[in-house]
């Protein structure tokens, strides 16, 4: 090894150096912000911080602090010094998985609403250039009202029906098997807002034919991480809603007469699994054999039975087990994520919300870590690859403009922009909606570093340059995207 090298391999191999970074980084990272501790990397930093001082700390003030060794004033106010040194940080790092589990980290019911009202001006956008990527957006909404007929209406003006009739061009035939993606990983803001799902929910089952399908929200918040240190959940106890005790299982709930449920894909994410047309009839996860060459992701996706006894394959359709066959036509994906901004990706949409589809874990033991690979461009592999959405909503009611605040967002954090928007494109979905309602909110809260959430920023790593990674993915893949508002029409309801 050269001298770098191995000072670098020294230091990778020292528990003393690592112990020491961990700490250091823990307290660097957290910052004034302790929702930060429930973040990946602060748990893994608090769990070697918390072994570092007890290995360390702790043996070298009993020894400076024993009797034979208390020499003058100086080694007593060490020790003294030492030992409450050992205290902070031990109670510090001991509080963090009980802060996460708990739920301390966000506001209390009383911090309800403290967020405050921004203003977003929205203009109408339209292209000159032939086949342009379609913006849909409401204003002025709060989930709990009109927003989805809105939306509809003007979706059916401007050539996207979001109902299929009589074997015309549309969205949602009235037998489909209809998965709407949601954020389950965090509670309070920093999931998606439950009364847009339930318009969702409510506009499928209206569908003028009649709806004689299914509906599934689901999600993985991969069973790690997240509000509870263990994942995801759909049954939280507070929740993004005017009625903050709703949930999505509420919502399923909500329809008793309709085939509407729930499945929560972290109860299954360690499960690997092969396909039904395989005769492996086991929920769980199929597992690309090999990273991809261009992304380097494992790409994963989920299989399972509903509720109701419908058997999906994310990528392959419904499986009829008489016919021994899928239909692909009959399962429809909508993809609902919360806008929101992002500690190590900067802004987390339509594109880094496919974060939900696939199992991390099982990624990562074949050597394509999914979560890694959203900086290359990963989850529009993921998406290509899978299944692409069939309309992407964006969940802009409450939102966090604070630069790589969230993912968590408690209460008090989020802002009120009453915005939600949908476009075909994940793409151009994320531009416009970082450029034009996460910025414009930043700079109306005073944050000064916005580089960040910028999509025209384009440096190594950055979210303008994994956005356009994954743009280039899909747009290989023979769907449309773009990064142009040139390309774009903007449709305000």
């Amino acid at each position: 090894m050269n001298p770098i090298t191995k000072l670098i391999h020294k230091a990778q191999h020292s528990f003393f150096l690592f112990g020491l970074a961990s700490i250091l980084w823990f307290i660097f990272r957290t910052g004034s912000k302790p929702t930060r501790m429930s973040y990946p990397c602060q748990q893994a930093s608090a769990a070697s911080g918390s072994l570092w001082i007890a290995a360390y700390v702790l043996p070298f003030i009993m020894t400076v602090s024993s009797p034979g060794k208390l020499v003058g004033r100086r080694r007593m106010a060490l020790a003294g010094f030492l030992l409450l040194l050992f205290v902070s940080f031990s109670v510090l790092f001991g509080s963090t998985n009980l802060m996460i589990l708990s739920g301390a980290t966000g506001d209390d019911t009383a911090g309800v609403g403290r967020g405050g009202t921004i203003v977003i001006n929205l203009t109408q956008m339209r292209s000159q250039f032939p086949e342009p990527s379609e913006i849909y957006a409401v204003t002025g909404t709060k989930g709990n009202d009109d927003a989805m007929e809105r939306l509809i209406e003007a979706m059916n003006s401007h050539g996207l029906p979001f109902y299929a009739q009589n074997a015309s061009f549309g969205i949602i035939e009235k037998d489909d098997v209809v998965i709407i993606k949601v954020n389950s990983q965090w509670n309070e803001r920093g999931g998606t807002n439950s009364d847009l799902v339930k318009l969702l929910v409510r506009a499928i089952l209206n569908h003028p034919q009649g709806f004689a399908g299914e509906v599934i929200i689901a999600d993985n918040g991969q069973g790690q991480y997240g509000s509870t240190g263990n994942g995801g959940s759909l049954s939280y106890d507070r929740n993004n809603a005017e009625d903050i005790a709703q949930s999505m299982q509420a919502v399923a709930d909500y329809f008793p007469d309709q085939k509407v449920s729930t499945y929560l894909w972290d109860k299954i994410t360690n499960k690997k699994v092969g396909e039904y047309a395989d005769g492996d009839m086991a929920d769980g996860y199929i597992l690309a054999s090999q990273p991809d060459a261009q992304t380097g992701i494992a790409v994963s996706y989920p299989k399972f039975q509903t509720k109701y006894g419908t058997y999906i394959s994310f990528k392959q359709g419904v499986w009829d087990a008489v016919n021994g066959s899928y239909d692909s036509r009959r399962l429809k994906m909508l993809n609902v994520p919360v806008l929101k901004t992002h500690a190590i990706y900067g802004v987390t949409a339509c594109i880094k919300h496919y974060m939900g589809v696939v199992s991390d874990r099982l990624s990562r033991e074949a050597g394509g870590r999914a979560h890694s690979s959203v900086g290359s461009g990963g989850m529009g592999t993921e998406m290509t690859q899978t299944r692409f959405p069939d309309l992407n909503i964006l969940d802009a009611i409450w939102i966090n403009a604070n630069p790589r605040g969230g993912p968590s967002t408690s209460y008090g954090e989020a802002d009120q922009a009453c915005i939600i928007a949908a476009s075909v494109d994940p793409v151009a979905l994320d531009y416009w909606a970082a450029k034009n309602i996460l910025m414009p909110a930043a700079r109306q809260k005073g944050y000064d570093d916005l580089e960040s959430m910028d999509p025209d920023n384009t440096s190594p790593g950055s979210f303008g340059d994994w956005l356009r990674l994954s743009s280039a993915e899909i747009e290989q893949a023979g769907h449309q995207a773009t990064v142009s508002e040139k390309n774009m029409n903007v449709i305000l309801a």
